[in-house]
Parts: C-alpha cells; sequence; structure tokens
C-alpha cells in the first residue's frame, strides 16, 4: 500500500503544478505525518520534490524533472494509444501521426509483438461521419490550428431551428462532448462565449487576423455548458410503456427509472427546455406521457396537433 501511494503521490505532483500536503491527506486518506514522511522518501529515491510556504504553499516537482518510461506500464501505454488513435480518426494532422510514432517507440519489441497477438480489446472513435469523411476531417483540423494560432473564424452557422446564421468567432479549443466534435470559441456576433457543434458549421474561412486571448480557458467554458443558448433547465417526470425499458434505461440510467405497480416506468430528469427537449420527447411517440410539468405536456399535446395537421393538408393534396 505504501509503495502505491508513493507512486500516487508522484503521479499527482506530476500532473498538477503544486499541490498542498492536506490535499494529499485527504486524497489517500492518511495523516499529514504521513505524507512529510512519503515526500521525504520520494526525494531520497530522487525524485526532487520542493516545498513552498504560504498561503499558496504546497509541494511541486522540480520543472526540469521527467518522468521515467518504466514507471509508465505497458497497459497504460495501450491506454494511451487508443485514445490517440480515437482522436487521430478525425484528425488531419501530422503532428497528432507524430505522437502517435513516438509512443509506439517507447514500447519494447517484446511487447509490441504481445500488443499484436492480444489484438484490440477497447476502440475509441471520434470520427465525424455526417459529411463522408474527408471534409470533416479539413473542417476539424482548420478550426485546432486556427485555436492554435489564435486566427479568427468565419462561418455559417444552422442553429437547431433550422436557421442559418454567418458568425465571426475568436476559437479556443474543441472537444468531443458525447457523441460529436463542438467548437469553444467567443463569438462576435453574441459578444459572449459560445458553443458550436461542427456538424451544423459550413463555410468555415479561416481568416489572416489575429486575436489577442481573453483570458478564459477551456475549463472555465465547459462548466458553463449548455447554459447560454440551450434554455432554461425543466424538471420532467415522464411515464414510459413497459415494452421500452431497455431503450428508456440506456437513455436516462437505471437509477431514474422506477418501475410502477401498472408495469409502466416512471422517469423523473432535467432537461434543458429547447426544441431538442421536445424532439426527445416526440421521438417515443404513443409510448411517453410527460406527467409534468403541465406546460411541456401542453407543449406536446399542440405539436401532436400540428403533426396531425400537417399529415391532414397533405392527404388532401394528394385526394
Amino acid at each position: 500500500m505504501k509503495i502505491q501511494r508513493l507512486l500516487g503521490i508522484t503521479m499527482a505532483l506530476l500532473s498538477q503544478r503544486r499541490v498542498n500536503a492536506q490535499t494529499l491527506a485527504d486524497k489517500f486518506e492518511v495523516s499529514l505525518r504521513t505524507i512529510y514522511r512519503d515526500v521525504e522518501t520520494i526525494n531520497t529515491a530522487g525524485i526532487p520534490i520542493v516545498s513552498f510556504t504560504g498561503t499558496d504553499g504546497g509541494y511541486e516537482i522540480m520543472e526540469q524533472f521527467r518522468i521515467d518510461r518504466q514507471i509508465v506500464t505497458f497497459e497504460d501505454l495501450q491506454s494511451i494509444l487508443v485514445a490517440l488513435r480515437g482522436v487521430q480518426a478525425s484528425l488531419d494532422d501530422k503532428e497528432m501521426d507524430g505522437l502517435v510514432t513516438k509512443i509506439k517507440a517507447l514500447i519494447a519489441r517484446s511487447e509490441r509483438n504481445r500488443m499484436e497477438e492480444l489484438g484490440e480489446t477497447l476502440m475509441f472513435d471520434t470520427n465525424l461521419r455526417h459529411g463522408g469523411g474527408l471534409e470533416d476531417k479539413s473542417i476539424l483540423g482548420a478550426l485546432r490550428q486556427a485555436a492554435k494560432n489564435r486566427c479568427v473564424a468565419s462561418f455559417d452557422y444552422t442553429n437547431t431551428d433550422g436557421i442559418v446564421e454567418q458568425r465571426e468567432a475568436e476559437p479556443i479549443g474543441l472537444a468531443w462532448k458525447g457523441y460529436a466534435w463542438y467548437l469553444y470559441a467567443y463569438c462576435r456576433l453574441r459578444s459572449d462565449y459560445r458553443t458550436f457543434r461542427l456538424s451544423r458549421i459550413s463555410g468555415l474561412r479561416v481568416q489572416t487576423e489575429h486575436f489577442a486571448s481573453r483570458g478564459v480557458r477551456m475549463e472555465e467554458l465547459d462548466a458553463r455548458w449548455g447554459s447560454k443558448e440551450s434554455g432554461p433547465m425543466v424538471e420532467l417526470a415522464l411515464r414510459f410503456d413497459s415494452r421500452l425499458r431497455v431503450r428508456v434505461e440506456e437513455a436516462f440510467g437505471l437509477d431514474k427509472v422506477e418501475r410502477q405497480e401498472d408495469g409502466t416506468l416512471l422517469v423523473r430528469a432535467s432537461y434543458p427546455d429547447n426544441s431538442w427537449m421536445y424532439g426527445m420527447l416526440l421521438s417515443y411517440g404513443p409510448d411517453v406521457q410527460v406527467v409534468e410539468p403541465p406546460a411541456v405536456a401542453n407543449k406536446i399535446k399542440e405539436l401532436g396537433r400540428q403533426i396531425y395537421a400537417n399529415y391532414q393538408r397533405a392527404a388532401s393534396d394528394n385526394a
């Protein structure tokens, strides 16, 4: 256990700029005195740890220190390669190809033979498929370069209501969320930060104009995920037919599904009140009933009437 803790402390210090002793004690569930002894042991082993006092004090590993390949296991390298190949599937990027090559170079020949014998046991594919491949990769690569070089990008963007607007944005970075790629950027049209789904971007133009950093990082933007354009949150109570059990459990999670005495399934969940939510509810057809709130139930009924009216008009036109 001590060896695992020492390795864990080392990895924590390698992955963060500075960590205080209390944080380490809480993380590994030991006393401060134990952390002090562990840090001394790590120092003695040749890993240079520097301590700082004051309100911003703590421990950090000297900047010049680099981790030895021996600490990274064969299984660790396998996991890194799986993740890199998944991202590589979407990026037409020579730097990513080079990174994969470098990681492979860390694997001994005997380990490579073992990897080939075992075959893939995990696959992570982030490839965009809506447009057919090459065009999607070029958009993703161009936006990634624009973010790295801080170049302004302009494009046509289609929102969930089908309205197309020309946007001019300052790209911050790209994120894979759920099952799609998104661009995090400062939108000059809205004068605020926005997330743009790449499948809705067309006519991309990366300009020669450079922009100055506004000091906002992707981590901060991620915390705002969906808060601007998605709409206010609404608490839903939904009743589903029992034959949809598997689909409902996959969509909402086992902890959100309550089986009722009559066999139906009751789900309580929170969603942004927008067109996506209504589309999701309508996708279940007659097998779902909105129990709460009444406003959402009434909106679903109104949408149902509009759908019926569309088919009635079509039938009359074809008569």
